[in-house]
């Protein structure tokens, strides 16, 4: 699936839900990035006085689903009405498009982000789902779907998960098919995220993984989940080397959750064939910490490394990435509150999308403020969102970011947003 010191906000910790460690699956944490809840405890006691019985629960289908649709303004009015600004110089020496945002790419104009729609299967044994999306950013998410069987435009696009997990008792359970990483702290879905905009160690990660893992839990406050997938983001493998996925849940405090999480993986050569040798690894963190009913903070820190290997001299490179985003919110009332984040990602190697106008490696800070408002008995969100991304000043004439003429000249983009999403 796919692509991490601190500054102000060493505050911490980060917004509830993960992919896998979710709200929905990811978030205890987060619905499709990274951490599961503990498996909930379905054994039912029998009244006083009575004998035990074991009772079988019937299975239930539940759907759900969220659509959302946003403005955006780029302060820099670039030419383009792009917010990706520039990852190098392509062969005619031209800058080429950049990686410098996730799923908002376009300013100026109305966009549509993402239609989910959502059927979940669940009984006492087992659990089922069907997590299916459209539009521009379900396409960028599945982006390593896009070829299938019959060709470019394959309808594996839409598929965001689609799974199966077989509960052998209350404490271990195995899933298999696609589902959404635990690699993380945001996830896909933008009804779970608090900000808008995504961040760049999301960006960064995988996104979904195709394979089996199983999960025990040792109580309710720690479980252990470890897996086989095939590599990252991509429903078909590229070589027949596996990778292996781990993650590590425990609550040291009540509202304090904690995710542990690994990657690692077998990919292909520079040239795309197999070599011996090669191997990706990602070391995540993910926290949160409920302080009150109304405060909340959260961190997200990653590691990771790229070994590759030249086939012609058998000489190797281990570039590294890694950063930090640290999380807080507020909510004033039920119906509004403030998100804050603060992000360091640092890819002077140049392993990773985030690069410079010349195509050198480098850092950038982001730092995103987001409103909350729900409305229409919960059912929608408003978002109003800035957010600025700096980039260190690039020692070529060619900067990251695009200005109103058309010319790479800007080392920082400041933008501004209004999102809707309706969920059900």
């Amino acid at each position: 699936m796919k692509k991490a010191v601190i500054s102000i906000f060493s505050l911490f910790l980060m917004y509830p839900a993960i992919a896998e460690v979710s709200p929905e699956s990811k978030k205890a944490l987060k619905p499709n990035r990274t951490a599961q809840t503990a498996a909930a405890d379905t054994s039912k006691k029998a009244p006083v006085g009575e004998e035990k019985k074991e009772t079988k629960e019937e299975g239930k289908v539940t759907f759900s689903g969220y659509i959302d649709t946003y403005y955006m303004a780029n302060l820099n009015n670039p030419a383009s009405r792009s917010n990706l600004g520039t990852s190098g110089l392509n062969e005619d020496g031209l800058p080429s498009v950049g990686n410098a945002r996730a799923f908002d790419q376009k300013s100026g104009q109305f966009s549509l982000g993402l239609i989910q729609t959502k059927v979940a299967y669940t009984s006492d044994k087992l659990d089922a789902v069907a997590d299916i999306t459209f539009g521009p950013n379900s396409d960028i998410a599945n982006y390593g779907n896009y070829v299938g069987p019959l060709g470019a435009g394959s309808t594996a696009l839409a598929i965001k998960q689609a799974y199966l997990t077989y509960k052998f008792n209350e404490k271990f359970s195995v899933t298999a098919g696609q589902f959404g990483t635990h690699i993380g702290y945001e996830v896909i879905d933008a009804p779970v995220n608090y900000n808008y905009s995504l961040s760049n160690l999301f960006n960064n990660g995988p996104f979904y993984h195709v394979g089996a893992k199983a999960q025990y839990s040792f109580s309710e406050k720690a479980y252990l989940m470890a897996g086989v997938v095939n590599n990252i983001d991509n429903i078909n493998d590229n070589n027949k080397a596996k990778a292996i996925i781990s993650q590590f849940f425990f609550s040291p405090a009540t509202n304090f959750n904690v995710y542990l999480n690994w990657i690692g993986s077998n990919e292909v050569s520079k040239d795309g064939a197999p070599a011996k040798g090669n191997f990706y690894s990602l070391f995540d963190l993910a926290t949160t910490y409920q302080i009150t009913e109304s405060f909340f903070l959260g961190l997200n820190a990653a590691y990771g490394t790229n070994k590759t290997t030249d086939l012609t001299t058998n000489a190797t490179s281990t570039p590294k990435w890694g950063g930090i985003a640290a999380y807080t919110n507020y909510a004033f009332t039920d119906k509004f509150g403030l998100g804050l984040r603060y992000e360091h990602f640092d890819n002077t190697k140049g392993d990773r999308a985030v690069r410079n106008g010349d195509g050198s490696g480098t850092s950038v800070n982001s730092f995103t403020v987001t409103a909350n408002f729900t409305l229409a008995d919960g059912h929608l969100l408003l978002k109003p969102e800035f957010r600025m991304d700096a980039y260190p000043k690039a020692p070529g004439a060619i900067q990251k970011f695009e200005d109103s003429d058309g010319n790479f000249t800007k080392s920082s983009q400041s933008t501004v947003g209004i999102h809707a999403i309706v969920k059900f």
